[in-house]
């Protein structure tokens, strides 16, 4: 047998349509668009607009937005088509499988899992400080031994276990009650942003919009041209909800047609709403004021700039309420953020356990609940580790590269797709094939090259440690491919990893090579790792058949 082996669509479509082990049947369209709209408004939005608009693209960050989006209606045109002719949990992970083979859908599931796990626990640890910050503003505190990590002088960061407990036992439920609960913050959300976006615009001062590109400094990524791409690369991470709508495709009443108004409505609603919310930020106050700040200070100190100017060039703020209000959206959007990415996470594994290339107890279905809920209690148990004794980390940058990974796989899947199985049924159908998915591998493939080097190197070392999981254990167990593989096979698989370790001596050198960044622990490590993974790809060449 052979790792390019396809998964076949009748067996794809026999799994969705498999009552006794298949997920509970219960997202309506609206539900669905609630879920995409629940993971993309949150974190990208309160956090990083005043980062990337300081540090990257200025006024411009909308016209890094713009060009964020336009990726974004690329991939998810294409994701439509999949989602609707392959209504089955996993995602990108799933339309891999069935275009590209066993191998590739390794791959991008595994990149899946940086993209939802990771970016859940760091989240959950983001929630924790605002939830200090809100209710610092009335008089309660929390004590920092409890809300930090050990490495930030802490002993445990009890809020974010918390808030991973109660989210991960709200999905354990069922998707209907997750559902209804992420729609209750949704509209929450929703009408802080409204609120935001009508009450500062009439506060908006042209002279905070000039220039609206700033000079570049000299730097690469530091405004001008670079600078905005940079900043689209770097806010990408605010799309990413979207793209968890399709790995609710088996839990879908109607995919077929729910599936497409899903992704792509959530999309364009978020899509304005962003790029509406970012002009009026960088109108009401100069972008450089949001330099240096914490996550939540760019929303606040352009709240606090929402108000008539007096003779003594002070601002008096008009609605000072609206602040609270922002905390108390932020914490909305973060927990329903964490609880589409944990379930975007739990349905990846879901997927990939059911054909063998993980342990069988990710795929183990609650009799009750109809969902995989030993694979949530799991992840509880591991994110709320993460969570708790981690250290929180920017981790938009790592998050936007898996996304955009996975974006170019599914582009080209369709491309493929139309090539192997033309004749499929597709209730959707990518308009402008093959012009749209080459597009959208393209504007993804850009944003990507302008993402910073340690990016890469984090992924390199993550798809590495992947290819590891692969080899030793996915290779052994796949339900495809029960008669097991070659030799040959398990040499395409190292001889990959060896060109990945390729890759990263060359990244780390080059990242080494600037003189303005201190990385010599990185550097070091991914040298170590390299050389590790030379000898253990190379034995594969060497041990017997």
């Amino acid at each position: 047998m052979s790792i390019w082996r396809r998964k076949p669509l009748t067996q794809l479509l026999a799994e969705a349509e498999d009552s006794e082990k298949g997920l509970k049947k219960t997202l309506t369209a609206p539900g669905l668009v609630a879920l995409g709209i629940g993971a993309v408004i949150g974190a990208g939005l309160f956090s990083i607009t005043g980062l990337a608009a300081s540090l990257n693209a200025g006024p411009a960050i909308t016209i890094s937005f713009l060009i964020a989006a336009i990726g974004c209606i690329f991939a998810g045109l294409c994701y439509a088509e999949f989602s609707s002719m392959i209504p089955v949990a996993g995602s990108a992970y799933t339309y891999s499988f069935a275009t590209m083979g066993e191998f590739i859908a390794w791959i991008i599931g595994w990149d899946l899992v940086l993209e939802y796990a990771v970016g859940a626990a760091t989240v959950s640890i983001s929630w924790s400080r605002y939830l200090g910050k809100f209710l610092s503003g009335y008089g309660i505190h929390f004590d920092d031994a409890y809300t930090l990590s050990p490495f930030e002088g802490g002993i445990i960061n009890l809020p974010a276990v918390f808030i991973v407990m109660i989210v991960s036992l709200i999905l354990i439920r069922g998707t209907k009650e997750s559902a209804l609960f992420n729609g209750i913050i949704v509209l929450l959300k929703v009408a802080i942003v409204l609120t935001f976006i009508a009450v500062g615009w009439q506060y908006i001062r042209p002279e905070n919009h000039v220039p609206y590109i700033p000079e570049n400094t000299g730097k690469f990524g530091e405004f001008g041209f670079s600078g905005i791409i940079r900043a689209a690369a770097i806010v990408f991470f605010a799309y990413v909800g979207f793209d968890a709508v399709s790995t609710a495709a088996q839990e879908a009443k109607n995919p077929k047609r729910d599936m497409p108004i899903g992704i792509l409505l959530s999309l364009g609603i978020c899509t304005v709403l962003y790029i509406l919310f970012a002009h009026v930020m960088t109108g009401v106050i100069n972008y450089q004021a949001f330099a240096g700040k914490d996550g939540i200070a760019p929303v606040a100190i352009a709240v606090e700039a929402m108000g008539p100017t007096g003779a003594n060039g002070m601002i008096t703020p008009s609605y000072p309420w609206l602040n609270n209000a922002i905390l108390l959206a932020i914490l909305a959007g973060y927990a329903s953020v964490i609880l589409v990415l944990l379930m975007g996470q739990s349905r990846v594994f879901f997927s990939m356990s059911r054909d063998g290339l993980i342990p069988k107890v990710f795929s183990e279905v609650h009799e009750k609940f109809r969902t995989p809920a030993k694979n949530n209690l799991l992840f509880m148990v591991l994110v709320s580790i993460f969570a708790a004794f981690v250290p929180a980390k920017v981790v938009g940058e790592m998050t936007s590269i898996g996304t955009l990974f996975a974006f170019i796989l599914v582009c080209l899947g369709v491309l493929i797709m139309r090539k192997k199985m033309p004749e499929a049924p597709r209730a959707f159908r990518t308009p402008l094939v093959p012009f749209v998915p080459i597009a959208g591998i393209a504007v993804c493939l850009f944003m990507m090259v302008f993402l910073p080097l340690d990016t890469w190197i984090r992924l390199i070392v993550w798809m590495m440690i992947g290819f590891d999981l692969y080899l030793f254990y996915g290779m052994k167990n796949s339900h495809l491919n029960p008669e097991g593989y070659s030799l040959g096979n398990k040499k395409t698989v190292a001889g990959s990893g060896l060109a990945m370790v390729f890759i990263l001596i060359v990244v780390a050198f080059i990242h080494h090579s600037d003189p303005t960044l201190d990385d010599k622990y990185l550097f070091y490590f991914s040298l170590l790792f390299a050389l590790v993974h030379t000898f253990l790809y190379g034995y594969m060449f060497k041990r017997p058949k």
